[in-house]
């Protein structure tokens, strides 16, 4: 089954060669993802004029969810092998599965990075983070830091101030860079993946201290 975003003028023009080397380049950055990092990937649904590449007229998430019908390329396949599963969906975006390898705390943009200062100063443990499109940055955590981030939030007195912190775990997916999210642009990396974290990201508790100060001093 093929992928195309539909009506979309812009993806009609690109000129076959143009689009084999973005699909080399994008198969190259799953195969990034797979093999060295030891994520599993799932290919997604892209927008464009605010229509989701899904079909479905009524989508919640328009270019921000998976596709239904593709299966996911797991961690450890070769260029080779993405090469060949994305063949099946040319165009799509890229997004990894929350809750395997890691969770995400997912804070406004303005403050995760005034946070993210804070922590490379403090000589802190930390994975990847990125920076959406819409305004969020996302610091990858150890897995299960979604079940525990209420009673983690209690024992540091966090419980009962507005936050604009959140933890996304088994079951979300949240899309990465290079690709579009929802039709509003790329996902950029503030903080690219290592090998000495992209596979063992830092415990939850190491960080949420000072992401939820700086969230509760931070205002739009």
């Amino acid at each position: 089954m093929g992928f195309t975003i539909g009506g979309s003028r812009g993806i009609r023009e690109i000129r076959p060669g143009s689009r084999r080397r973005g699909r080399t380049a994008e198969c190259t950055v799953v195969a990034e993802y797979t093999g060295l990092w030891g994520w599993d990937v799932v290919p997604g649904a892209r927008a464009a004029s605010g229509e989701c590449s899904c079909g479905a007229a009524d989508c919640a998430s328009p270019g921000a969810h998976p596709l239904g019908f593709a299966p996911e390329v797991p961690a450890g396949a070769t260029l080779d092998e993405v090469t060949k599963a994305w063949a099946q969906v040319p165009g799509a975006a890229v997004l990894l599965p929350v809750g395997r390898t890691f969770d995400i705390l997912d804070v406004a943009a303005p403050a995760g990075r005034r946070a993210l200062v804070r922590l490379e100063r403090m000589g802190l443990p930390l994975g990847p983070v990125t920076a959406t499109p819409d305004g969020r940055c996302q610091f990858f955590v150890a897995p299960g830091a979604a079940d525990e981030l209420p009673q983690l939030l209690y024992r540091m007195g966090w419980d009962d101030a507005d936050l604009d912190l959140q933890c996304l775990g088994p079951g979300s997916h949240i899309t990465a860079p290079p690709s579009d999210h929802a039709g509003l642009g790329p996902v950029d990396w503030v903080r690219p993946p290592s090998l000495d974290r992209a596979a063992a990201p830092p415990q939850a508790r190491l960080l949420l201290g000072t992401l939820a100060y700086v969230c509760h001093r931070t205002f739009p």
